[in-house]
Parts: C-alpha cells; structure tokens; sequence
C-alpha cells in the first residue's frame, strides 16, 4: 500500500514537473518576445509631451495671446491611495478652494487613471514651496512645468479674443483623448474656441523609466534603457484682422459704459475692432478660477462676460432710416425729389392717436436727403406705411438683418426682422398674431419689434458704404504654419448683393448721410472741422414703452431706463476704409454720445501720425475744459 502511494505521488510530482518545464518553456522561449515587451511595458510609463498653443496676434503684429512658462499640481489617479483624502489634504495646505473639491473630483473620475490631471494652475513661489516640503505625504500628486496661456493686454479686445479654461467634462466629449492627453486648457469663447483646431496643435510623447512605486529612475537594475521621444508640433499662429489701436481707443473712450462698438472694412469684411464694455481680464480663466470668483464674473449685473457686439439685441432707432429709404427707392414708391411736409406729427386714417416726430414743431417741407439729415420721423413714418411690413421685411432681410452675418465665431444672434409671417409664428396668442399698420409705423423709425445687434448695423453699414458690395465679416485673415512658418492668406468670402434696381439710389442715400455731420445734422459737432469725408446716422432708441400721452423726461429717470444711443458711419465716403456702428446703453442721445466715439476711431484710422497728435492733444484740451458736449438735436 505504501509502494503504491509513493509511485502514485511520483507520478503526480513528475507531471507536474514536466508541466513546469513546458510552460516555462513556452514563456521564456516561445513567447519571449511578447513577453519582454510586456515587461517593458511594466517598467516604462509613457508621459504625454502636449504642444504648445499658437500664437494670436492682431493685423500688426502685435501679441494679444502668448505662452507663459509656469508649474501646475497634477493628480495621477492610478498612483493615488485615497483620492478624498488626498484633495482634503492639498485644500488644508491652501493650495485647493474646499468649495472646487467636488467638481474636480469628478473631472478626474471622468479620465484616463494613468493621465496626469490639473488641480492648481500657476503655482506661485509660496505655493510651490508649501508643497514641496509635504510631497512625500501625496503620493500621485506631481507639480510639472507646463506652459500657460498669457494675455498681455488684460482685457482688451477679451469678446473677440475669447479665452482658454480647464478642460470640463463637456469638453472632453467632443475632444480627441489622444491629442488633448497632457493638454489642460481648451478654448473657450472667441477666436480661441473657434480656431481650437489650429491652436492647439499635435500632441507628442515620451517614455519613462519607473520603479515599482511609479517614480520615475535614471536607471533600473544598473540597466539603462533606450527610451522613445517624440516631440509635440506646436499649434498654428493666427493674425486677427483687430487693429489693437482701434481696440483701445475705442475702450477707452466707453470706460465705465454697457456698450459695443464694431468696425469693419468695407472691401472685405475684416473686423477692425470688436468692442464690448465692461469686459473682464481673461487671464483669470488661465490661472484657474475659484467658484466664487466665477460667479462674481457670472453674477454681476453690468454683465462683463456678455459680448454685446455679437449677441446684444437693441431698437435700432433711427439708424434704420438710410436702409428704409433705399427700400423705398427699390420698390419705387418714391422719388428723391418728393417732398413730404413735417408738421410734428404723422396720422394714419382712421386712428385717433398722433405718432409725433422728435422735432415737436416739424421740419417742414422735406424731400429724401433733407428726411436722412434732419431725421424726420414724419417723413420715415409715411414711407414705411406706403412700403408695408412685409417689403420692409424682405428689402432689409439682403443686409442680413435678422439673420446671422456668419462671423466666423460663435455666438452670434439675429435678432428681430418682423413680418406678418413672423408675427403669426411668434405669438401663440391668436389675438397677437394680427399685424397692424401703426407696427409697420413703429419699425418706420427702427422702433416695434425691429431689433438689430451692432455687428449687423456694423455689417449693413459697410454694404451702403460699398453701392450694395457685402463680404462675410471676419475676424482672423492669416495663419501662420508652425513647421514651415508660412503664412497663408485666408480669401475674404463675398455675399450676396443688398438689393437695388438703380445704381444712382446707393448715392442719393450717401449724399442724406453725409449731410448728417454738416451744418443743420444731427451730428455736426462731433464731427466739427472734420478733414475726411463722413457718411453718417444718428439713433436714438428707447429702452422702454411709453403709456399713451406719456411724456419722455430723462432727467426724472434711472440711467437705466434712459435711451440708447445709436451711430452708423463710414469713411472716407469716395473710397471707404472703415464703417463703424456704436450702440451705448442707456447713454441718451446718438449724436452727443456716440458719434464721438466714432469720430475718434476714423481719426486713428485715416489721419497721418502729426495730424492724428494734434487732433488728440485738441481733444485733450476739451475733455479738461468741458467734460461733456450737447449734439445739435435729440438724435
């Protein structure tokens, strides 16, 4: 019996044993290769190298986005014991916001474990040192040096820009894991979110040796191995077509204002300036911002974060009068010539209220031209009653008026270009789905439910400045390859003619609004002296309903409940280099508010170096000497 078990027990230790050798065999010989790579695998850790984000610069060159050296805390999560306690450890150190604890724990729950990811960007001096003596305490916790996005003129031009931030959850859906692996910031807004593709570049990367713990070592075993590298392309520069002077003329002149300017090149739709007050530093988004800080952002009332220029919606006012009378002389149901005479008030048959013009005593006798200068409403309200809503509609809708002019950035609106359609379709109410004439009366004078944003007014603008000419407005002209350092010119995109039967119409509406910043205009003293020819239009648009036989008194209201101010202009008039719309919220009236504004921009744009000082050092001088100047009319 004893033999038997023995034998038995051999048997089963021989099989065993050659079940060893055969898999020992299979592992070492016949599978070395898989294996070895494995192993290889086991003591190198592949680390993403991200790229460096291009450069954006204005039509100059002058820098408006750069990359700035600094140090980030990134979390490893694989490498991580206890992520809870490792996030309540760094917020005990100062170096997390206790309120951000839930949100980045779910962002690093969102990636990859092995993907290192950012919980503090731009670690200072303190900082940095604070960390550094408690490192051994947060395993998976490693400061890397990364490059952050700089933004040398604070918030200058920030709507058009945009900005970069952490990349969230959202983004990361829509985003390549492989080539945003290592990258922590992502555009936003602006340029910077629109361009993302050529900003951000190709992701590169390199291997590293690391010991059993996951720090990495110069050598393993007394071996030194041959590690891979691959470097990251760095990402595309972008030329903007701002011109950074523009830009901050324009913002200074609006400092403390809820407004936005646009200006634009006629010949091919390059955005000249993109303004929109008050704005906010952009660089904060870089640095990281806390809950509290981004809701004070979020949260405040003057709005810093909203881009009026693309997605402000306001009456137009009386800036609409040059388009309605080109409307007019489309559908030929008036002529230059006609004279229409202003008593102070316009009456439709058989309605007993009187639709009044500013000019309590009227203008007159006035034909078209005289209408555009003086801003006759009478004259505006006859010719849209004889026009009717929807040819109004369909001759404005060839200016892009309520429509997207197709900016080549997100968020634009459309506004409101109504129609009988419109009306029916907007109002669920089939008591308000009726349109009646003394509406189509209101949209005479850019007032109703006629809204318009100033990148269309801007847009529109340059369309009458060109006889009809329309190009797809523009903020980026040029890309620079980061490889080649070529440069290539993006082609301006044209559209679709504005609409005109006769081309002798363009220059009878010109002749009305250059006859606006002459003697007897509504904008003569902003443009006093003025040494460049100005085709101009005043606006002033109401912010509020008025009850029936109530009278408007700005002095007894809040400046919030004041009108808007309105201005469209381009110059010079027989060769046009720039349009210009301004709107100022609640900033009273378009001729001694805005107009100025505009003046100063053409000025920078159009006079020679000697000519421009001495035009700023007057300028100066009046500022010291009268703080504020009256226009020639409410308009």
């Amino acid at each position: 019996m004893f033999t038997q078990r023995a034998l038995v027990a051999a048997g089963i230790i021989s099989v065993g044993i050659f079940a060893l050798i055969v898999r020992l065999i299979w592992l070492q010989v016949v599978r070395y290769d898989y294996f070895a790579e494995q192993a290889q695998g086991n003591r190198v850790r592949i680390e993403p190298l991200p790229p460096g984000r291009g450069l954006i610069l204005d039509r100059n060159g002058v820098p408006l986005a750069l990359n700035a050296p600094s140090y980030q805390l990134e979390i490893i999560r694989e490498q991580v014991t206890d992520l809870d306690t490792t996030l309540a450890g760094l917020a005990a150190l100062n170096l997390l916001d206790r309120d951000n604890i839930a949100t980045l724990k779910r962002d690093i729950l969102h990636r990859r474990s092995f993907e290192g990811v950012p919980v503090k960007l731009s670690l200072n001096e303190e900082e940095l040192a604070r960390f550094a003596v408690r490192q051994q305490d947060f395993p998976g916790v490693e400061i890397r040096p990364r490059l952050s996005r700089k933004y040398p003129l604070g918030a200058s031009g920030v709507h058009a820009l945009g900005y970069v931030g952490i990349i969230s959850e959202a983004d990361q859906k829509n985003l390549d894991g492989n080539e945003y692996a290592g990258t922590t910031l992502v555009g936003k807004a602006g340029v910077e979110k629109s361009y993302e593709l050529e900003l951000h570049g190709k992701t590169g990367y390199q291997q590293l040796l690391v010991n059993a713990q996951g720090r990495r070592v110069e050598t393993l075993g007394g071996k030194k191995y041959q590690l891979e590298r691959k470097e990251p392309t760095a990402g595309n520069d972008l030329f903007l077509t701002i011109d950074e002077r523009l830009q901050s003329a324009a913002e200074e002149m609006l400092h403390g204002e809820r407004a936005a300017v646009v200006a634009i090149d006629p010949n091919n739709g390059d955005i000249l300036a993109l303004v929109s007050t008050p704005g906010f530093d952009p660089n904060l988004f870089g640095r990281g911002l806390s809950r509290a800080q981004y809701l004070s952002l979020y949260e405040n009332p003057e709005q810093p974060m909203y881009d009026r220029a693309l997605k402000g919606v306001y009456p137009s006012g009386s800036t609409i009068k040059p388009f309605m009378a080109m409307a007019g002389l489309y559908y030929n149901v008036i002529a230059p010539e006609d004279s229409k005479f202003c008593s102070g008030s316009f009456h439709l048959p058989g309605v007993n209220r009187p639709w009044l013009d500013w000019e309590k005593k009227g203008h007159g006798s006035v034909n078209m031209v005289k209408a555009i200068k003086t801003s006759c409403d009478v004259y505006f309200y006859g010719l849209a009653n004889t026009l009717g809503i929807d040819r109004i509609h369909d001759y404005l809708a060839s200016y892009n008026f309520g429509l997207p002019t197709g900016i080549d950035i997100e968020g634009e609106k459309k506004a409101t270009l109504p129609s009988t359609t419109w009306r029916r379709q907007a109002f669920k109410d089939k008591a308000m789905q009726t349109w009646y004439p003394g509406d189509t009366i209101n949209v005479g004078i850019g007032q109703g439910f006629l809204t318009v944003t100033p990148l269309q007014l801007a847009h529109a603008t340059a369309a009458i400045a060109m006889h009809g000419k329309r190009f797809q407005p523009r903020l980026v002209h040029a890309i620079r390859d980061s490889v080649t350092t070529q440069k290539r010119e993006i082609a301006p995109v044209a559209l679709d003619d504005a609409k005109s039967n006769d081309p002798s119409n363009w220059q009878v509406v010109i002749n009305g609004m250059e006859e606006v910043v002459k003697p007897g205009g509504t904008a003569v003293v902003a443009f006093s002296g003025v040494p460049y020819t100005v085709a101009a239009k005043t606006g002033t648009a109401q912010a509020f309903s008025l009850a029936k036989g109530q009278k408007y008194n700005a002095a007894q209201l809040s400046k919030r409940m004041q009108d808007h101010a309105l201005f469209i202009a381009f110059a010079p008039v027989e060769q046009p280099k720039i349009a210009i719309a301004v709107v100022v919220e609640n900033g009273g009236h378009g001729g001694s508010t805005a107009a100025p504004i505009a003046r100063r921009l053409f000025d920078f744009m159009l006079l020679p170096p000697e000519q421009l000082a001495q035009q700023e050092a007057k300028r100066a001088a009046k500022l010291e000497k009268e703080p504020s100047t009256s226009a020639a009319s409410d308009e």
